[in-house]
C-alpha cells in the first residue's frame, strides 16, 4: 500500500468518505473521523468563503477535544476544491485552507500545479478525482499525491471505465497513493478494491444514506427505493456527464427520451456555472449504481462498525481461497 505519511496509523479502515455536494457537512465529516475513515466535504457547501471557515474551525475544534478525551488519533479530514474557472471562491478558499493547514485537498475539474504546490507549501496532500488515464497522466504530471479512479457506476461526476481497466492503466505510470470509486457500498468492496491495486475506497452513496448526511429524508427513501437501472448517467444536469436517479429527473421535469448521452467531455468548454448547477442539484438527486445495495439509514458509526467486520469477514475468506488454489 502507497498512503501518505500524514494517514499512517490513524485509519480504522482503508476508506475515504467521498465529498458530496449539497451532502456532506461538518457533522459528516467530524462522526467520520472520529470513527477512523477520511471525512471530507466541498468547500461550496458552505454558500460563502466566511462560511466555510467557520465548518473548518468546527472540525478542528471538535476534533482536536475528541483526541485530548480519548487518546485516540482522528483520521485526517479533507476538502474538495472545484478548480476551474467556474468557481470565482476558489483563491479565497484555498488560501482559507492554507491558513488552517487542512491536512487533505481534493481537487475536482481540472489539476493545477500551482494549486497542488500552496497545499504541499504546508505539509498537506493533494488527491485528484479522474475519469481516463489522460486526465491521470495529467493530475500526475502536476504533481498530486493521490489520485482517485472514478469508474463506470459512481455517483457525482463519474466516468464510464471498468474499474479493472482504469486501475490497471493508471498504476502503469503512477505510483503513488490511488483511490477507487464506484459502487462501493460494504467492507467486501473495500477488500475487493485493495484486490484490484487500489490503495484506498472512495465511499460516496452509501454515505449519503447516514443519520449524519444533509440529504433529504425524500432523498435518502429514493436511494433506497432505486436500483443500478434507475441510475442515468448523463451531461443534462451539470454539462459534464454525472449520475441521476430517475425519479429524481422525472420529477424535475426532465424528458427522458430527450436526454443526451455521455461522451469524453472537455471540462474547460462544458461545464455549467456553479451557481446553474447548484440549483439544478438541489432537486435532481445524485446516486451511483450501487443504491441497490443500501436499504437502511444508519449512524456514520454504525456504518464504519459495520464496513469493519464486513472488511476483515472478506479478508479471511481470501485468506481461505488461497489456501485452497
Amino acid at each position: 500500500m502507497s498512503l501518505p505519511a500524514s494517514f499512517e496509523g490513524k485509519l480504522k479502515l482503508p476508506v475515504v468518505a467521498a465529498p458530496m455536494f449539497l451532502v456532506s457537512g461538518p457533522r459528516m465529516v467530524i462522526e467520520s473521523c472520529k470513527a477512523g475513515v477520511v471525512g471530507t466535504f466541498p468547500a461550496l457547501n458552505q454558500r460563502s468563503s466566511e462560511g466555510f471557515e467557520e465548518w473548518l474551525v468546527q472540525i478542528q475544534q471538535e476534533l482536536q477535544a475528541h483526541e485530548a478525551a480519548t487518546g485516540k488519533k482522528c483520521a485526517p479530514f479533507g476538502v474538495n476544491l472545484i478548480v476551474h474557472k467556474t468557481n470565482p471562491r476558489l483563491m479565497d478558499d484555498l488560501q482559507i485552507c492554507v491558513k488552517h493547514k487542512v491536512p487533505l485537498i481534493i481537487t475536482s475539474l481540472g489539476a493545477v500545479k500551482d494549486v497542488v504546490d500552496a497545499v504541499h507549501g504546508y505539509g498537506g496532500v493533494v488527491f485528484h478525482d479522474v475519469t481516463t488515464k489522460r486526465h491521470a497522466e495529467k493530475a500526475a504530471e502536476a504533481g498530486v499525491d493521490g489520485l482517485i479512479a472514478v469508474c463506470a457506476g459512481a455517483g457525482g461526476h463519474a466516468g464510464t471505465t471498468s474499474p479493472f481497466a482504469l486501475v490497471s492503466e493508471i498504476r502503469s505510470f503512477f505510483d503513488k497513493t490511488l483511490l477507487l470509486a464506484g459502487c462501493i457500498n460494504s467492507g467486501r468492496d473495500v477488500a475487493t478494491a485493495l484486490q484490484l491495486g487500489a490503495d484506498l475506497a472512495y465511499m460516496g452513496t452509501r454515505f449519503i444514506n447516514t443519520v449524519e448526511s444533509q440529504a433529504d429524508q425524500e432523498y435518502k427513501d429514493m436511494i433506497i427505493a432505486c436500483g443500478s437501472k434507475d441510475i442515468v448517467h448523463t451531461p443534462a444536469v451539470s454539462g459534464v456527464p454525472a449520475s441521476f436517479m430517475r425519479p429524481s429527473m422525472e420529477k424535475a421535469g426532465y424528458e427522458m427520451d430527450k436526454i443526451n448521452t455521455p461522451g469524453e467531455v472537455d471540462y474547460g468548454t462544458k461545464l455549467k456555472p456553479i451557481s446553474d448547477e447548484a440549483k439544478a442539484w438541489k432537486t435532481v438527486w445524485s446516486a451511483g449504481q450501487g443504491c441497490g445495495g443500501i436499504h437502511d439509514v444508519v449512524t456514520v458509526r454504525e456504518l464504519v462498525t459495520r464496513l469493519d467486520t464486513e472488511f476483515h469477514d472478506a479478508l479471511h475468506a481470501q485468506a481461505a481461497l488461497l489456501q485452497k488454489w
